[in-house]
C-alpha cells in the first residue's frame, strides 16, 4: 500500500482542524500557511473531504472549515478510503472482495488477504484524538515490534 499525497494532505488537513477544534471555522488560507500546503491542491482536498461529510463548511467573512464531529469520532481508516479508494497492498485485493481471475489457484492470495486485514484493523483503531494526543504507545503498539520506544 502507498498512499498517496492526496491522502497525506487530507489526513493532514484533519489533524490540523482536529487541533484547533473549538475555534470555529478555520480559513484554508490558514491551513495552507500552518502546514506550508499549495492552495490550489488543498482545494481539491478540502472538497473531497467536505463531499465526504468529514467536515463543516461557512462561507463569508468569519467562514471556512471544521470538523463535523469530535476527533475520536474519525478513524485514520476512512479518512484515507475517502481519498485513497482503496488500501489494499495489491491490486487484486479489492474492499468488495478479490477480484482475480486466479484467487482459486493463487497460493499468495491468504498473505494478501491477511495484510489487508491488519492495514485496516490498524487503521481504523487508530483516531485523530490519538494523533493530536501524541498517544505514541497506541500508534506503534503491537505492529512496530522493536523500531521505536513506545514510551
Amino acid at each position: 500500500m502507498m498512499v498517496s499525497t492526496k491522502g497525506r494532505y487530507a489526513l493532514t488537513v484533519m489533524v490540523d482542524l482536529a487541533r484547533l477544534e473549538g475555534d470555529g471555522y478555520v480559513s484554508l488560507a490558514d491551513i495552507a500557511e500552518r502546514e506550508n500546503l499549495s492552495m490550489k491542491y488543498l482545494e481539491s482536498i478540502i472538497s473531497i473531504l467536505n463531499k465526504g461529510g468529514m467536515l463543516q463548511s461557512l462561507r463569508g467573512k468569519k467562514g471556512g472549515y471544521r470538523l463535523a464531529r469530535k476527533p475520536d469520532e474519525y478513524n485514520i481508516s476512512e479518512i484515507l478510503l475517502l481519498t485513497e479508494g482503496t488500501l489494499a497492498p495489491v491490486n487484486c485485493i479489492m474492499q468488495d472482495g478479490v477480484e482475480c481471475e486466479k484467487a482459486a489457484t493463487c497460493s499468495t492470495l491468504p498473505l494478501w488477504a491477511g495484510l489487508d486485514k491488519v492495514i485496516e484493523n490498524y487503521l481504523s483503531d487508530i483516531t485523530l484524538e490519538d494523533i493530536i494526543r501524541g498517544n505514541r504507545k497506541k500508534l506503534l503498539g503491537d505492529y512496530c515490534g522493536t523500531c521505536v520506544s513506545a514510551n
